[in-house]
């Protein structure tokens, strides 16, 4: 995965999500969840690079970015709460999937996630 088409491809396959730009800056597409507007993957290329910002438990933080030289701290985010991927070809497509899941999974309501 190592498109911004691929990457929001992947982000539409999950339950009620929706692309967005709010910065009316073509550079940053996000793909956020319909119930609570949340983001769960803002992507914009740096660098010329394509970066994807994912949520993150604290408690996998440091996991990613010491798998990964291609995981850091969220650019322009909370550093505790948001992992920057830099989609280089270095991550596995599994993993990229994963953090991506992960990070939707994290900006669900408690309530929908406690219904399923």
């Amino acid at each position: 995965m190592t498109t911004r088409e691929e990457v929001l491809k992947y982000c539409m396959t999950f339950e009620n999500t929706y692309l967005d730009a709010p910065f009316h800056d073509d550079n940053w597409i996000l793909a956020r969840y319909k119930e609570n507007k949340k983001a769960f993957a803002w992507t914009y290329i740096k660098d010329d690079l394509l970066c994807v910002n994912v949520k993150v438990d604290p408690q996998w933080r440091e996991f990613w970015r010491q798998a990964y030289e291609a995981v850091l701290p969220g650019y322009h985010q909370n550093k505790k709460y948001w992992n920057t991927m830099i989609l280089d070809g270095s991550i596995p497509e599994k993993d990229i999937k994963r953090m991506l899941a992960e990070s939707y999974d994290l900006i669900v309501s408690k309530k929908k996630r406690s219904n399923n």
